[in-house]
């Protein structure tokens, strides 16, 4: 079983690689593609994509930790958050000829995609606890109780 705070890791590790290596391939694909900048575009869609999620579990991990109860409320916030910067950093670069943005674009919607899918899978598929047992303000029971 897991506790709440090595599911971050795991997430962490297990989401992160696997949006890494997916953008790996949009990046590679792009650059056969389309060339130079399509990759490069592709790469900032990808670091893009990572460095908000990080930030997101890091920041929810420490919420969870610290107060439970707040974690749908922090979840929504980080996510509304993350939805409106990454809205003002694509109007920022909507007309840049500095990269491809159609590769920026597919790169964030396949790492978004990975992340989230693996994110699931990872929390569908492992067991946390969200009581740890014999802590403060539980009871013992009994041996011999059914």
């Amino acid at each position: 079983m897991q506790s709440a705070r090595s599911i971050d890791s795991l997430v962490l590790r297990r989401a992160g690689l696997g949006t890494a290596v997916a953008g790996g391939i949009v990046v590679i694909v792009s650059a056969i593609v389309s060339g130079g900048l399509a990759a490069l575009g592709a790469a900032l869609g990808t670091i893009l994509v990572l460095a908000f999620f990080a930030v997101g579990q890091f920041a929810l991990g420490s919420v969870l930790r610290n107060n439970p109860q707040m974690a749908l409320t922090m979840a929504l916030t980080i996510y509304l958050a993350k939805i409106g910067v990454l809205l003002v950093i694509l109007i920022l670069f909507a007309d840049t000829t500095a990269f491809n943005t159609k590769a920026f674009a597919l790169a964030i919607l396949v790492c978004t995609l990975v992340w989230t899918i693996l994110e699931v899978w990872i929390f569908g598929t492992t067991k946390v606890l969200y009581v740890e047992p014999n802590s403060e303000g539980s009871v013992p029971s009994k041996e011999g109780e059914a």
